[in-house]
């Protein structure tokens, strides 16, 4: 019997994601069309004996993770749980903290997912590999290949060619360790826990002993119970014959901002071609024309002379006038592109409308297509005092006008613009 556990963090992370973060907890933002960790709970239910997901992470309890998780129950035929933290553990501390949860009904192994990654989810792959080596008691992580410079940006794992033990891990180093990064994706046995309670009575005792002394704690409050899997398990594990990697060759990237979202979506319905034929749009005659994947909800309505695609999703309830042209973009629910509008590199809020003749458009912040190893760069917002093109993002409720551009900006929810903008913040 297996479980899996998916990571899905809180309010204070996700702050990249903003504006669009604000109307809806990060995990459940839709990519290729359906909620991001939509994905990983598909991923999950493919896996034989897969038993419950439980979803880790400190948000509040809110309507919209509850009716998720209701459908997602329905749709999988899966117990899914939401164990919500008091305050953010680490992404060891979270399941050290639900570790009876998880072990109960004695799983023999569980997956650990974390919530901001898209990728083809090798599970089965993981699990035989894992089988296949024979040893009960070793833990598995996912592993791809970076180029030099961007590895420094992740998890570095330095492994043995034929055995693929992990000898030597780095978060984020200063100098570059290995081209092999770490995807957020594990597969552990119970006996992982004893190791993060190992970490769990080693903080405490220095926190004690930091007490004693009356040494005050570098961040002025400091749990025991806070532990990073990576920087404070992995690292102690490599090199002792616990710790292995399973290289993947398909799809992975991060999904730390709202630029990056567009990047995974081209991934997730580029792969549906293959796993979800259904999700895309047909390009026959009477309906718009479409080129390459495109995602529409069935309750969206696009007149017959809209061009989209390609690498578009269309939301629920949108409607997309006459000779309208969208590519490289999401849409949200509710949105409204009136007559001749033109959508490039954007996210489209919920319930937005942008007027006949306006122009929105974003700079695509893609990785090298000449790389085959290179990954989505975590942009800063600024740099050298100027907003870093990149992607346009309309908040929820965004009203802009007939005939404007609005370029490489960032528009808050609820603002109704009066004239074209370009490389701004509209607060």
């Amino acid at each position: 019997m297996l479980k899996a556990v998916i990571l899905i963090g809180g309010p204070q992370k996700g702050t990249r994601f903003r504006p669009l973060s604000f109307e809806v907890p990060k995990p459940l933002f839709p990519v290729a069309g359906v909620p991001m960790i939509q994905h990983h709970i598909e991923a999950c239910t493919k896996v034989p004996s897969m038993k419950e997901i439980l979803l880790v992470g400190f948000y509040q309890p809110n309507e919209a993770l509850s009716r998720f998780l209701v459908s997602a129950q329905q749709e999988f035929k899966i117990p899914i749980r939401y164990l919500q933290e008091y305050a953010a553990l680490g992404t060891g501390g979270g399941i050290y903290h639900f570790r009876d949860q998880i072990l109960s009904g004695c799983p023999e192994a569980f997956f650990v997912l974390n919530a901001d990654v898209c990728s083809e989810f090798p599970l089965p792959e993981m699990l035989a590999f894992q089988q296949q080596r024979g040893d009960p008691h070793s833990f598995l992580m996912l592993g791809t290949t970076a180029n030099r410079k961007q590895s420094l940006n992740y998890g570095c794992i330095v492994a043995n060619t034929e055995t693929c033990e992990v000898l030597h891990y780095v978060e984020k180093p200063s100098t570059f360790v290995s081209e092999i990064i770490n995807c957020g994706i594990y597969l552990f046995t119970p006996a992982i826990f004893q190791h993060i309670g190992e970490v769990f009575q080693r903080t405490q005792q220095e926190l004690l002993l930091g007490t004693c002394l009356g040494e005050e704690s570098p961040n002025g409050w400091q749990r025991a119970e806070v532990i990073r899997l990576e920087q404070d398990v992995f690292t102690a594990l490599a090199g002792r014959g616990k710790l292995y990697v399973y290289k993947t060759d398909g799809f992975w990237s991060q999904i730390k901002s709202a630029g990056s979202a567009i990047y995974a979506s081209r991934l997730y319905l580029s792969q549906y071609s293959q796993c979800h034929p259904e999700r895309l749009a047909p390009d026959g005659p009477g309906g718009p024309t479409i080129r390459g994947n495109v995602y529409i909800h069935p309750t969206a309505s696009i007149d017959h002379s809209a061009v989209l695609g390609p690498n578009v999703s269309i939301g629920k309830g949108v409607t997309v006038g006459a000779g309208v042209r969208v590519r490289e973009s999401i849409i949200l629910h509710g949105a409204s592109l009136q007559d001749h509008t033109c959508v490039l590199n954007s996210i489209v809020g919920w319930d937005s409308t942008i007027g006949r003749w306006a122009r929105v458009e974003g700079t695509p912040s893609d990785p090298n297509p000449n790389d085959p190893y290179a990954r989505m760069d975590s942009e800063t917002l600024f740099r050298d005092g100027r907003l870093t093109p990149s992607i346009t993002i309309l908040g929820c409720n965004v009203t802009i006008p007939a005939e404007v551009v609005i370029l490489n900006s960032i528009v808050l929810p609820h603002k109704e613009l009066s004239r074209s903008f370009k490389n701004q913040i509209i607060l």
